[in-house]
């Protein structure tokens, strides 16, 4: 939980508090003020990007408190514990810490566990409830599975705490969920959620989920405990509530059901997060739940140029399903967004880095000013290896590095160990990746004879498999594993144009899509992490394709280039003052000078699930994700994109964003076209 702050004691009365505690309003344009000002009955601030909605939000608890409200009866909500934070700092500057009591400022889920540590109890959990991790969900998925006789092959464990998470999130219990099974593994997996839950009640452990739904429960058997709520918190805040899901939209409406003192600030525009169950319709939809609501538009811009947000402003027209209104720009510029073809993924990585070297090395920008966008966590991988050739210092931002993934770490030791057979720190990792049998004890006490022979691990290992020093198990299977790398050790020699495929094919062959399945249980982690493999594939053949001469050699150095280890005071010197990688989702609530939005193609934005379902709402997401992107902007705008892109191992053309042509001006087009000339 957030801590929230701590106030001087007052020798003051309410009256006088209130005069001493008026909040000054001169810095805030009108719309601004008339949010700040209203202060009672249900209300939505629209508020744009780079409207300055965390200060509307700090100001009007301020001026609650100023116009008599007692600090500990106001409720501030947010989505996380960082911006609960800013929140809490920027209130405590604006009041000056000269109250006894004070606003109560958290996440959803730190609400929900200081309702449940009071009256849990009365849902039949102990008040000293255990709040489950990941892991330990897993182990009671697959322990529910395994009662009721259902098998991996028909709903693993990772994909029943994926649909039990989703049911959650919508508010539904075991009950409900069974009238909403919309195929035989859904049902299987109601079944599995009723004993799951049991479970959970028998030994006093709720997971992250049930915080909220619990809290619902609540509310709605024990009405005496949510009357205490609502007269507990006379004036509720929502931030970011285009957020919000259904349970979370049930307590909110629990709560404020009796005085309807409600003030939500979001954007509809930037509600990127429906795949994990955030509904749009609640702020879309707020005058409807909520009658009689006033309604606040902030729309002068403070942070991007009037280019930026013309572009912006026309992207997200082509919206239907939003509140009308258009971001006014507070600062004019003459350059003008930049719409970039090149020929393929390689030269789109190479020309970006190239420039953004030469404003940094030339003009003298700073490398943290830049910023480079993209859809999904398997595009940064050009750029990493460009950024790193060209010596510019970056940070990946809200993701791992590419090259620090097991999955690359494993499949680069593999090429390793065959390109080179000596190189045992390599054979050590992937020895039992996937798993074949031979443990690390057997493995350690054979590499520390070799080291302590100076032999080779295989003449080792050969001579102990034969002679009965280890079991026969792992024996056979040391020999098995030995005979399969000097088998594509061979075919890697041979056929060095095809490594991609070879690569492919091996990894086929060690059956390495089981080594996923088993360290990520999550479906959805499951895709993630094949799409990085793919894309080191599609890294090989790039490699291939642009080299004359390849080898598997010369393809390890150049992953090797950068020597990333640094001293630990320059890495905060480099976090700093770097380029920073991040997917379009990481990005929101950040900004930067310098924007680069990159690989602007169909089928990545928007993504390929939306495109192949031709799914309109999830094609809106998307169109919401990209002017999420365009308004992190706040002087330059590049989108770039590559005219082919190698997929499955083979080149392919790519079809442009349409997201391109929807923002674009006349003005854009002929510029384009004159650039083609």
């Amino acid at each position: 939980m957030v801590p929230r702050f701590r106030a001087a004691p007052v020798q003051s009365t309410c009256g006088s508090l209130s005069e001493f505690m008026r909040v000054d309003l001169s810095s805030l344009n009108a719309p601004q003020k008339s949010a700040v000002r209203t202060l009672d009955g249900p209300l939505l601030v629209l508020a744009g990007a780079g409207t300055g909605k965390t200060r509307v939000i700090t100001m009007r608890m301020a001026e609650l408190i100023g116009s008599g409200v007692p600090p500990e009866k106001i409720l501030s909500v947010t989505f996380t514990n960082k911006a609960a934070k800013e929140m809490l700092e920027r209130t405590r500057a604006i009041l000056g810490g000269r109250l006894k009591t004070r606003p109560w400022i958290s996440t959803f889920h730190a609400l929900c566990v200081s309702l449940l540590r009071q009256d849990i109890s009365r849902l039949g959990y102990p008040q000293k409830f255990t709040i489950l991790d990941r892991g330990d969900q897993e182990s009671v998925a697959r322990s529910v599975l395994r009662d009721i006789r259902v098998t991996e092959k028909s709903l693993r464990p990772g994909d029943l705490l994926g649909i039990i998470s989703r049911w959650k999130s919508a508010g539904l219990s075991p009950l409900r969920a069974a009238h909403e099974a919309v195929d035989d593994r859904e049902y299987l997996a109601t079944m599995a959620y009723r004993r799951y839950q049991d479970r959970l009640r028998s030994t006093g452990s709720v997971d992250f989920d049930d915080l909220l739904l619990l809290a619902a429960e609540l509310f709605e058997e024990h009405p005496d405990v949510l009357d205490r709520h609502q007269q507990r918190f006379s004036h509720v805040q929502i931030d970011e509530y285009q957020d919000t899901n259904g349970i979370q939209f049930r307590l909110i409406e629990a709560l404020v059901r009796k005085h309807r003192n409600l003030c939500v600030v979001g954007d509809d525009d930037q509600s990127i997060y429906g795949w994990r169950g955030a509904d749009v319709q609640h702020i879309l939809n707020f005058g409807r739940y909520f009658p009689g609501a006033q309604v606040v538009r902030l729309e002068d811009n403070y942070r991007c140029t009037d280019q930026i947000l013309a572009h912006a402003n026309r992207l997200v027209r082509h919206n239907r399903g939003r509140h009308g209104k258009v971001l006014r720009a507070s600062k004019t510029s003459s350059h003008e967004v930049r719409f970039l073809n090149y020929p393929d993924e390689q030269l789109e990585a190479e020309k970006v880095v190239f420039e953004i070297r030469f404003h940094i090395q030339q003009k003298g920008v700073p490398a943290g000013d830049f910023a480079i966008l993209f859809r999904t966590n398997e595009q940064p991988r050009l750029f990493e290896s460009e950024l790193r050739r060209q010596g510019v210092p970056y940070l990946l931002v809200g993701s791992q590095s590419f090259f620090d993934r097991k999955e690359i770490k494993d499949l680069m030791c593999y090429l390793k160990v065959l390109d080179r057979p000596e190189d045992e720190q390599s054979l050590l990792r992937i020895i039992n990746v996937p798993s074949r049998g031979i443990g690390p004890g057997t493995s350690g006490k054979l590499l520390e004879r070799a080291v302590k022979e100076g032999r080779p691990f295989w003449d080792v290992a050969g001579e102990a498999a034969r002679a009965g020093d280890v079991p026969k198990k792992a024996a056979q299977a040391l020999l098995e594993f030995r005979d399969l790398l000097r088998s594509w050790q061979v075919r890697f020699q041979n056929r060095p144009r095809d490594m991609a495929a070879l690569t492919r094919e091996l990894i086929d062959a060690i059956h390495y899509d089981r080594e996923i399945e088993k360290q990520y249980p999550d479906p959805q982690q499951q895709l993630g992490r094949q799409a990085v493999v793919d894309e080191f594939i599609d890294a090989l053949a790039g490699y291939v394709e642009k080299t004359p001469d390849p080898s598997l050699t010369e393809f390890l150095d150049n992953c090797s280039l950068n020597d990333r280890d640094e001293e630990p005071d320059k890495e905060q010197q480099a976090a700093e003052n770097a380029v920073k990688l991040m997917t379009l989702h990481s990005a929101k609530g950040l900004e930067f000078p310098r924007v680069y939005m990159v690989g602007m193609e169909e089928g990545i934005l928007p993504h390929k699930r939306s495109v192949d379902a031709e799914d309109e709402r999830g094609i809106e997401e998307e169109r919401r994700l990209c002017y999420v992107g365009v308004t992190r902007a706040r002087d330059h705008l590049t989108l770039s994109r590559a005219e082919s892109r190698i997929k499955w191992g083979s080149r392919r053309p790519t079809i442009p964003s349409r997201f391109l042509d929807e923002m674009r001006s006349e003005e854009d087009l002929e510029t384009e076209l004159e650039a083609g000339e």
